[in-house]
């Protein structure tokens, strides 16, 4: 069985966790991290590259290096340079890198500060409440490690909703090309659009269940076959994620499907009401006694309770059931809606004409292409920055390209960037990147500190969160949320799979308050402007309609609300 990109991809991020561990080159670090997000960002899977005769260093980021390590693992399935770092890092510290919240750094923090190697002692010591003491821990992180020692204990596990996406998506294509099949798609949180998901639901209508259930026993992804029935069957991907498979006949896939995408809590309230109209809900169809009267849509099983169609992103019981009584139900933002990328890195790895090109293939017509700004860098090298990006204006292929800079905040919120720099900016982007074991009350003077700065535009990634790496950090978003309104700044749904950052319960505060929400991509190469579905998603998730967003208007409206910001 060739080797499949993920394989790649986890395999060069070990390497870069472990090298993390040993205090190595932290550029050298990184250049493993970057290259596993370009292997996960390539539409075609690198055997096939590599047959084809494809010069891996072309790809973004791919030096001579690590292109023959690519090569290596794409041959054997193997890396000796990963079996020589497993060689010399004790093999219970690689155990700690599997645990939600624990980087390489942190690793390293509890080996030589604790002496800590294994999971007991790790669960030892945070009960013990000292985790806290090491810098960069604090208590919150203290009780998110013991949940997730507790979790790992349980065999339970997340996964992002990008891996989720491929996952899921090649196994119900695969399925769907058993002869007399006419669905096969993935329900559960999945579908809802939750950030990570423990598991994936696939319902498939077929007129031929026994060949389906052969054929998904005999995917190539499949590590075990858990249980196998007539029309369910269970197995355990090779990357560790369970599936589960439902053959439903076609007058029951409306049903089936309602009840296995809705949260828990949105399904009983939807069977409370089907009790009041004398009807038995469940995943086989709406009944009335002993026959049938709904179930072959979704359409119907809604409409069976006097209700519209509920789109799946909202299913979790947060007033989607009494705002669709009342009609009031938001036409939720979609991809489409979309003009433009307010958070594209400036100094990432693709060709900035490159990026803006990318950009335009994705239906975008503006984006602001933004320099990462730290403390100490010298305004000279920002303003060769930005005449490079008025150079390249012409050949943007009719792109609108705006200038950014993206500030880091530091710890006391000073943003201090020089008024010739600022004179050159069409917006003005703030991020945290760091200093998360902060107090809450430290953490929100923080940003709010930052959002008082002159010509201060958009929060990025409010929550700071990094899944499943990382919780977002103890900030008072209300507050936040307030500040922006009456400072007339804007929020950022980042949409990298690892951040979704506005969380969705923080875009209804936003949406409430009347505080645009920017869905951006962060990207730093054009394979990256595909992650905006995700924020689309996450958006959809807290209500928000396309008014609601930034970056869906036109770029004349869009430039007068930025003016405002800037003046």
């Amino acid at each position: 069985m060739p080797v499949q990109n993920e394989h790649v991809a986890e395999i060069l991020d070990e390497i870069a966790d472990l090298l993390a561990i040993q205090d190595a080159n932290p550029f050298r670090v990184r250049a493993y991290h970057n290259a596993a997000r370009t292997v996960r960002g390539l539409s075609r899977e690198l055997h096939d590259l590599i047959a084809r005769g494809k010069d891996l260093t072309d790809l973004p980021g791919i030096g001579d290096d690590l292109a023959g390590k690519i090569r290596e693992i794409v041959g054997t399935g193997a890396c000796r340079a990963l079996e020589k770092l497993h060689r010399q890092v004790p093999h219970e510290l690689e155990e700690l890198l599997a645990v939600p919240g624990l980087g390489p750094k942190r690793v390293k923090a509890l080996f030589y500060d604790l002496r800590i190697r294994t999971t007991q002692q790790l669960e030892k010591a945070a009960r013990a409440g000292r985790l806290r003491k090491l810098p960069g821990f604090g208590q919150k992180l203290e009780q998110r490690i013991l949940q997730a020692v507790a979790a790992r204990q349980s065999g339970t596990r997340r996964f992002s909703i990008d891996v989720a996406e491929e996952s899921g998506g090649k196994l119900a294509a695969y399925l769907g090309l058993v002869p007399g099949t006419g669905k096969a798609i993935i329900a559960g949180s999945f579908r809802r659009g939750r950030e990570t998901v423990g598991d994936l639901d696939i319902l498939v209508t077929t007129s031929r269940p026994a060949a389906v259930m052969e054929r998904f026993a005999a995917y190539d992804q499949v590590a075990r076959v858990t249980s196998r029935g007539a029309t369910r069957a269970s197995a355990v991907l090779r990357n560790g994620l369970q599936v589960d498979l439902r053959v439903v006949p076609k007058q029951s896939f409306g049903a089936a499907l309602h009840y296995f995408t809705g949260g828990k809590a949105h399904n009983i309230r939807v069977r409370t009401l089907g009790q009041k109209f004398g009807l038995k809900i469940n995943e086989y169809g709406v009944f009335r006694g002993a026959r049938r009267v709904a179930g072959a849509t979704e359409a119907s099983v809604f409409k069976s309770v006097g209700l519209p169609l509920i789109p799946p992103e909202l299913r979790e019981d947060r007033g989607e059931i009494e705002a669709a009584r009342a009609h009031r139900l938001p036409r939720l933002v979609e991809e489409g809606d979309l003009r433009g990328d307010l958070h594209v890195i400036a100094n990432g790895r693709d060709d900035l004409v490159a990026m803006a090109i990318a950009a335009k293939r994705r239906g975008l017509r503006y984006i602001a292409f933004t320099i990462r700004q730290g403390p100490d860098a010298p305004a000279d090298a920002v303003l060769r920055q930005l005449d490079r990006i008025d150079q390249i204006r012409e050949r943007a292929d009719g792109m609108v390209l705006l200038k950014g800079i993206e500030a880091e905040i530091p710890e006391d919120g000073r943003l201090d960037l020089p008024t010739e720099v600022l004179a050159r900016l069409d917006l003005l982007i703030g991020a945290a990147h760091g200093q998360f074991e902060l107090t809450r009350a430290r953490q929100t003077a923080r940003l709010l500190r930052a959002m008082d700065s002159p010509c201060f535009t958009i929060l990025a990634h409010p929550g700071g969160r990094l899944l499943p790496e990382r919780d977002a950090c103890s900030v008072d978003m209300e507050r936040i949320v307030r500040a922006a309104r009456v400072r007339g700044c804007f929020l950022e749904l980042n949409s990298q799979p690892q951040r979704l950052d506005l969380a969705d319960v923080h875009c209804q505060m936003a949406k409430a308050e009347g505080v645009l929400v920017s869905i951006n991509s962060g990207a730093r190469q054009g394979e990256d402007f595909r992650d905006l579905r995700f924020g689309i998603t996450q958006a959809r998730r807290g209500w928000l309609e396309k008014d609601d967003v930034l970056n869906t208007r036109p770029h004349a409206a869009l430039k007068r609300l930025l003016r405002r910001t800037m003046d």
